[in-house]
């Protein structure tokens, strides 16, 4: 695959296409596994890593085989989330006066998954103190805004000439419903594909989407338990052409939920991904050739 144009130490590692490009820019906020140094946790290192997506941008490495460009965060969600806003601060967090606004979402206030996690997925404290304000600032600056900056970049780039198509990719643990506090309607689906309600995403393409996972054996679910967070609002617009899709994929298809390592199963997922993405490219390109 083609070098990142960032450095390996970055914050952010972009692959760029290695065949013609398709205005599809995909990104993996949260499977980032290093650990920077000032992190400063009070947990064991098992416990945050339950909050990983990890392996996600592992399993959608064929995004560049079809024309789209891959991104994905090299540091871990819970040391600073780039899929929440820059004001989804919990100020109970901190040590000293926030020097801007603050506006902490219904997650960051119940479950501590703010911009800067409070609390594990068990709801122990990840900190045995409190952060400064500058610790925070200095992350957003160095992470959170890099990231930030880097995707909106791409996405603006593959616009120039008409749509474009935004894939935000995830996983979710197994016992998502638990985690989130509520009762479970029935089995989780093995996709869950979330456009905030019809609001990032046209139902054309969700639906296009959908029928690629079925197709090869999978369940899908649209909105439930995810419907999407803060890089579908900042990016998706459907009446521009501006298309944003979350895709979570359950862990229990492809990882050791304890341990983190991959299934023998994994690398069948990544094929059917892999088909997936080539049924995904064909619709771009024939819309795109529409709009010629």
């Amino acid at each position: 695959m083609p070098s990142a144009f960032l450095p390996p130490h970055q914050p952010v590692q972009i692959v760029l296409p290695d065949s013609t490009a398709i205005p599809l820019v995909c990104d993996s906020p949260h499977s980032g596994t290093d650990y920077p140094a000032d992190f400063g946790y009070a947990v064991p290192l098992a416990d945050l890593r339950k909050s990983e997506d990890t392996h996600v941008q592992w399993l959608w490495n064929a995004v560049p085989t079809v024309g789209g460009t891959l991104v994905h965060a090299t540091f871990p969600r819970s040391y600073i989330d780039v899929n929440r806003h820059e004001r989804d601060i919990d100020l109970t967090m901190l040590a000293d006066a926030w020097p801007g606004e603050v506006a902490p979402s219904e997650r960051c206030i119940t479950l501590g998954n703010g911009l800067v996690f409070s609390q594990t997925t068990a709801r122990s404290p990840i900190y045995a103190r409190r952060l400064t304000a500058s610790e925070v600032a200095h992350r957003i600056e160095s992470y959170w805004r890099p990231y930030r900056h880097a995707l909106a970049h791409l996405l603006a780039g593959a616009a120039v000439r008409g749509p474009r198509w935004h894939l935000n990719l995830h996983s979710m643990p197994s016992n998502a419903y638990e985690r989130l506090g509520r009762v479970a309607p029935g089995p989780l689906a093995d996709v869950v594909l979330g456009d905030l309600n019809g609001s990032s995403c046209s139902a054309i393409f969700t639906e296009m989407v959908g029928r690629a996972f079925r197709s090869r054996g999978y369940t899908v679910a649209i909105n439930d338990p995810y419907a999407g967070q803060d890089l579908l609002r900042e990016f998706g617009d459907p009446a521009r052409g501006h298309e944003s899709l979350q895709i979570e994929l359950n862990r229990a298809l492809y990882l050791n939920e304890q341990t983190r390592e991959l299934l023998p199963r994994a690398q069948d997922l990544r094929d059917d991904i892999a088909g997936v993405l080539q049924d995904i490219a064909a619709h771009i390109r024939g819309v795109t050739n529409s709009h010629a």
